[in-house]
């Protein structure tokens, strides 16, 4: 007898703190696999979220691409008038030169 306890006492309570031990251990295990559940939903989730970004991001780069095609079309268009105005009024002096005035 040790501690006023009978062998099969001593047995019984360390079995019952072993059993206590592995309670403890299950729950903990269950609550890594529940916030484990819940990882793997966010990861899912932000895997969605970055494929939206990414395609958010093709077509506004696509806009913007063509917002830049339209500006550069719209300032040549604007340079070429402006020569074809200058080109205009030198023709229009030279000619005006040229003629005799009475």
């Amino acid at each position: 007898m040790k501690n006023g306890k009978s062998p099969l006492q001593q047995a019984q309570d360390e079995v019952e703190e072993v059993k206590v031990i592995m309670m403890d251990t299950m729950n903990k295990a269950d609550e890594r696999s529940g916030k484990l559940h819940e990882l793997e939903d966010r990861a899912d989730l932000l895997l969605e979220k970055g494929k939206r970004f990414e395609k958010t991001t093709a077509k506004v780069e696509k806009k913007k691409r063509w917002e830049n095609k339209k500006l550069k079309v719209v300032v040549i268009s604007i340079g070429v008038v402006a020569a074809l105005v200058i080109v205009g009024l030198i023709i229009f002096a030279i000619v005006d030169a040229l003629v005799p005035k009475n």
